[in-house]
């Protein structure tokens, strides 16, 4: 998936920031994977479904940490499958562009929203100097 522009659609299923944050999750995951979107070629920047899912996982705790589940709730987002929506929903509005072998499926059930963002969430205590 790439995108051509950050704009979300007037009437959605969803709330305008999940779409926002789809679009800064997709370029979250590019930065990662080293696979910028200025690139020439543009299956070079191609990032499938179920590595733009990590990328939202990633970026959501970055965010909003433990309360992540209760932002994308907030966002009308449940699963990985109402991202996928969302990526299908802007790529048919001409905001984001897809390969052929794209599929709303690859969105499903890449993880649970429970166990990513509060079972498997980790505290990570800074340092001291001293140790």
């Amino acid at each position: 998936m790439s995108l051509p522009s950050p704009t979300a659609p007037l009437e959605t299923k969803y709330h305008q920031d999940a779409y926002r944050f789809i679009y800064e999750a997709l370029h979250h995951t590019q930065n990662k994977l080293d696979r910028s979107s200025s690139l020439n070629d543009e299956e070079d920047a191609h990032i499938t479904g179920q590595e733009l899912m990590h990328g939202v996982r990633e970026l959501g705790i970055l965010r909003y940490g433990l309360l992540t589940s209760h932002v994308f709730a907030h966002w009308g987002v449940h699963s990985t499958g109402d991202f996928g929506r969302i990526v299908f929903d802007m790529i048919e509005r001409g905001e984001m562009r897809k390969t052929d072998r794209d599929q709303l499926s690859d969105f499903f059930d890449v993880y649970d929203f429970e166990d990513a963002f509060d079972h498997n969430y980790e505290i990570v205590a800074p340092q001291s100097d001293s140790e």
